[in-house]
């Protein structure tokens, strides 16, 4: 009988790697098709290249590295991180954007330290804040969702605004942007956090045009179907339930506490949870196996701590949304946090 030793991620299930990843990929549809019904085509056209990009970066790398491409390829691991980041990154960002991700993401933060399974932080959320860094005004350029919009945008100007900077009547983003063909807004948590640095009520904050009963007008919905999908991958046992409730109740308990500490100066927990990248974070980006916990309390305690440090960031943070940069701040922390959990040996 043969013994076979593979890398990382180890499933307790009799699903490969390659399966694990496809159905992660199927439970994002959801939200996908929300966010593309949402923010228009931009979405499908940067998911696209991203999908592109990815396979012949791994390609590529794997060839460097002497390694046959098809078993990387075939891993689907690279498809899954490019459509992480595609979804993560505002829809009609320029296509250097995805491209200049993606190199960080497969060749720098997963192929530089072994490949699959090696990774020390999820690939993702590494190009992210990379790209967050040095292009802030690219990757905050989002557009009004299309309830908004005074007109929708066709995916004919969406691919040439993506690729040209322009669209089909000569107008940039930020012209679009600035109420030419749109309306003039930041994200939900962007201008919450705007209109209360200024001195503003929550209240005050809440009566701009773009928040809705719960969150922010499109972001609730978002949210939701990625709730969904979150909740068919726990249906389906592809990740376990300890890091989404870890950080689903962590949030909620801390925003509740400062809501009640300090009433009209912070958003309530329902905000938190449906603005951001909260839901797509808790059940889709934290749940990375290779760059979490592995321990059932690790796991519990990393959801936790991701969720406390979200809040954190979005309260006091130079960034709207802090999901990225908790989620790294939470993979340095999992050698520390896997030592003190790891289950005790049976007779000692």
């Amino acid at each position: 009988m043969a013994f076979f030793i593979a890398s990382s991620p180890h499933a307790h299930n009799r699903r490969s790697t390659p399966d694990l990843m496809k159905w992660v990929a199927i439970c994002a549809l959801p939200g996908l098709v929300v966010q593309t019904y949402t923010f228009g085509w931009g979405t499908i056209i940067q998911l696209i290249l991203a999908i592109a990009v990815a396979m012949g970066l791994e390609a590529l790398t794997m060839i460097a590295r002497k390694r046959p491409p098809i078993s990387a390829l075939r891993d689907n691991s690279a498809l899954v991180t490019a459509w992480l980041l595609a979804i993560a990154i505002p829809p009609l960002s320029p296509w250097w954007i995805v491209v200049i991700g993606l190199i960080f993401a497969i060749v720098v933060s997963k192929q530089l330290y072994g490949g699959i399974g090696q990774n020390l932080f999820n690939p993702a959320m590494v190009a992210y804040v990379v790209l967050l860094i040095s292009f802030p005004v690219q990757m905050t350029s989002w557009i009004s969702p299309q309830q908004l919009q005074v007109n929708a945008m066709p995916i004919g100007d969406a691919f040439s605004l993506i690729f040209t900077g322009f669209d089909s009547e000569g107008l940039s983003l930020q012209q679009i942007r600035s109420g030419i063909d749109g309306v003039t807004m930041a994200t939900p948590l962007d201008a919450l956090k705007t209109s209360l640095t200024a001195g503003n009520t929550i209240s005050e904050a809440l009566a701009q045009p773009q928040f809705s009963g719960l969150a922010g007008i499109g972001w609730e919905w978002v949210n939701l179907a990625y709730l969904l999908g979150g909740l068919m991958l726990l249906k389906l046992r592809i990740i376990n339930w300890h890091i989404p409730i870890g950080f689903l109740v962590s949030l909620t308990l801390v925003s509740g506490i400062s809501m009640l500490l300090s009433p009209g100066t912070t958003g309530s927990p329902i905000f938190h949870l449906l603005s951001g990248a909260t839901m797509l974070g808790a059940f889709f980006i934290a749940t990375d196996p290779v760059s979490a916990s592995t321990t059932v309390k690790g796991r519990i305690i990393f959801g936790a701590l991701i969720g406390a440090l979200v809040f954190i960031i979005r309260s006091w943070g130079g960034f709207p949304d802090g999901v990225a940069f908790a989620v790294l701040l939470g993979n340095m922390c999992v050698p520390l946090i896997d030592y003190y959990t790891k289950p005790r040996t049976y007779g000692h």
